[in-house]
């Protein structure tokens, strides 16, 4: 900001450095795009050590992968460590109860505070989609950097049926900060909390209407689905603004919600990770300043951030040039598709001119529209001209075509062989529950699951494809299974199976779209990430020979061993079934005490693993199934675009009677909001406080 902004930065100012999306470790391996997150995430913790913020607020997704490489870890700590610890005062102070506001760390308060550590910014973080807690402890990759006191993580909430956000009460003189936060949640789930009145927002109890309340968020802002968003009207109408992270398009510009009366700013991505429009805009993060209860946002554009420029063509707008019945069609398509990549190439070369932070190889996607005739060519060959100019020289071109209406779509399979023809950088974008749900609708009538939801299922298979939970499609089926069983069994069903399937119908419907269906997946994750524990540790306890054809390993019962036993024939390894010896892995059930060889998992017993429903009602009756305010102030909202010489300032004015909030835990006044737009061309002061209007 110029040196006549910095007049305002006063002792009861907030200065807040806003960043969300940076997916720390993206195309790491690339040999081309492997730092580009690094050197963004220097720029931008650079940036808050020059304009000397109080904190940096991360809105989540701080990592790409949920298991970040050592590589990834160790570059994002390096960076903390050199912008974030220093000897520069903290002249901010927590109020709320910090035991509340990071429950789920071991040093539950905030880092700065902590005397063995030297904190000059603190960074404050909600976790997203991509590094989201997993397994039975709930631990996430950014409780690695909270555990090592450079980040404080917030927002983490463990019950998947209700949810009660406590907000971190921070002050700065006469300056008062509620700072709320929620971090990734299945956006089903969180639907349904919003829906059942489950979502609660804590407030202060004294002087509630003096407090800024700022809130972030990690989810779906579009609508994916009919329940696969959180529609803005869901938040309650105290919020002054609403932090929206998971968004990758750069939306920085507070944008006023007229129904709820607050503000939401989108900052987007830091990187590109789709080549897809949103990615095109130009990637900014925010300065947020707060006095009392008026703001201003400062755009940042980023100047480290690689290029992206894509287009879209389609063919048949082009007669003149070409038509599908011509010969050698193809070369003149070729010819034109050239063209525009080398536009491209020339545009964005014009603008990395002056800006040596530019990398200089830029990102390059043309949709090219070949419905009405023609035909494709290889795009591998096309872009070899480009290998040396260009970041992503494997997918430039993508072809599409717009489907005709087909009436029958309803008895058509899923074709998976055109999906998997599809360029790498379009299936990236795609979802695995939602691969699994559009399966399944296609495929009912043939192949319909009898025990499990098509949501349950789709889940699983996501932390199978995403998290690396082998076990966890396994353990579902297996849980589930159990479920029904002790089901049929309670329910004294008649042993027909007309009258079983009935039931198990019954019982599935019931779950759908339910609280109970969310925990069956949790638990057989659980399960999983336990398999997988034991496993790890019963192969770090064995003795294994440094040949991978000795496969024999010492049983825990056995006292003196026996002489090693090489090769892979069965009969030296238990058969099947036949040999007592306690060496070795067998394949049959008098081996199943002892642990297989080298690369081997050791498979967890289970009673009702071989058991099927029917053979369930000659089993003994088992256990049941276990227990388990008024806004009359007038505050001013600024944003500022630091590469631009416009300003565009939002006035609110005095509320009328609104709604109250239904979960908030105070009961809330009647608020009017307006926006006036000011054509002073006078010097504009962003604290100044506009008139209040009374009806």
């Amino acid at each position: 900001m110029t040196s006549a902004g910095n007049t305002i930065d006063d002792e009861d100012t907030f200065k807040i450095l806003i960043a969300t999306d940076i997916h720390l470790g993206y195309l790491e391996k690339d040999a081309i795009r492997g730092n580009d997150t690094f050197v963004t995430f220097d720029e931008i913790m650079k940036q808050a050590v020059q304009n000397e913020v109080d904190f940096v607020l991360l809105g989540g997704d701080l990592f790409h992968d949920n298991k970040p490489s050592r590589k990834t870890m160790h570059c994002c700590i390096e960076v903390m460590r050199k912008y974030c610890m220093g000897d520069r005062p903290i002249v901010f102070e927590i109020l709320s109860d910090q035991a509340v506001n990071f429950s789920q760390s071991k040093f539950p308060w905030v880092n700065y505070l902590d005397e063995n550590l030297n904190i000059s910014i603190p960074v404050f973080s909600v976790h997203g989609n991509h590094d989201d807690p997993t397994g039975a402890d709930g631990l996430c990759a950014i409780d690695l950097l909270s555990c090592a006191g450079l980040v404080n993580h917030f927002g983490h909430s463990r019950s998947v049926e209700k949810l009660e956000v406590s907000p971190v009460l921070l002050q700065k003189g006469k300056t008062n900060i509620a700072l709320y936060g929620i971090g990734s949640i299945p956006d089903e789930r969180l639907y349904r909390m919003f829906v059942n009145n489950q979502v609660t927002m804590l407030r202060p109890k004294e002087d509630e209407d003096s407090w800024f309340n700022l809130f972030v968020i990690h989810q779906n802002r579009s609508k994916h689905g009919a329940t696969n968003y959180i529609p803005e009207q869901f938040l309650d109408d105290f919020l002054d603004l609403v932090v929206w992270g998971h968004e990758h398009e750069c939306k920085i510009a507070p944008v006023r919600n007229e129904q709820q009366l607050f503000y939401v700013t989108q900052p987007g991505s830091s990187v590109v990770t789709s080549l897809s429009p949103g990615e095109a805009v130009k990637k900014h993060i925010g300065l947020l300043r707060v006095k009392g209860k008026k703001m201003n946002l400062q755009k940042i554009p980023l100047q480290t951030v690689r290029q992206f420029f894509i287009q879209d063509i389609m063919l048949s707008d082009h007669p003149d040039i070409f038509r599908p019945e011509q010969p050698n069609v193809t070369l003149k398509v070729q010819a034109f598709c050239q063209e525009k990549v080398e536009e491209m190439l020339e545009e964005a070369e014009r603008e990395r001119l002056g800006n040596p932070q530019t990398p200089e190889k830029p990102l390059i996607r043309l949709r090219v529209d070949y419905s009405g005739g023609f035909e494709v060519f290889n795009t591998m060959r096309f872009s070899q001209k480009f290998v040396d100019r260009v970041a992503n020289p494997k997918d430039i071109l993508h072809f599409i075509r717009h489907r005709e209406a087909k009436d029958n779509i309803k008895e058509e399979g899923m074709d998976f062989g055109a999906l998997l023809s599809r360029p790498s950088s379009e299936v990236l974008q795609l979802r695995v529950e939602d691969l699994v749900k559009e399966y399944f609708q296609t495929a009912e009538k043939n192949v319909q699951l009898s025990l499990l939801t098509e949501q349950g299922m789709g889940k699983a298979v996501q932390e199978f494809v995403d998290k690396e939970e082998k076990d966890a499609i396994e353990e579902l089926i297996n849980y589930q299974l159990e479920k029904t069983q002790r089901y049929l069994r309670e329910r004294r069903v008649e042993a027909t199976e007309e009258k079983i399937d009935e039931e198990i119908l019954r019982f599935r419907e019931s779950k759908r779209n339910t609280a109970e269906e969310d925990e069956e997946v949790q638990e057989a994750i659980n399960r999983a990430k336990a398999h997988r524990d034991r496993s790890d540790t019963v192969r770090d306890n064995d003795n294994l020979s440094d040949d991978p054809a000795d496969v024999a390993m010492e049983s825990d019962e056995e006292s003196i061993p026996a002489p090693p036993i090489r090769g892979r024939g069965r009969g030296s390894r238990g058969g099947r079934g036949q040999s007592t010896s306690r060496r070795g892995r067998g394949r049959g059930a008098a081996s199943q005490s002892a642990w297989g060889g080298r690369g081997h998992k050791g498979p967890l017993s289970s009673p009702l693993k071989t058991k099927s429903i029917m053979d369930a009602f000659q089993a003994p009756t088992q256990r049941s199934s276990r227990g388990n305010a008024p806004k009359s102030y007038a505050d001013e909202i600024t944003i500022e675009d630091s590469d631009s010489d416009e300003n565009a300032s939002f006035v609110k004015a005095s509320k009328p009677t609104q709604k109250t909030s239904s979960k908030s835990s105070s009961r809330m006044g009647s608020q009017s909001q307006g926006v006036c737009f000011d054509d002073n061309e006078e010097e504009f002061d962003p604290f100044k406080g506009s008139r209040q209007q009374h009806r």
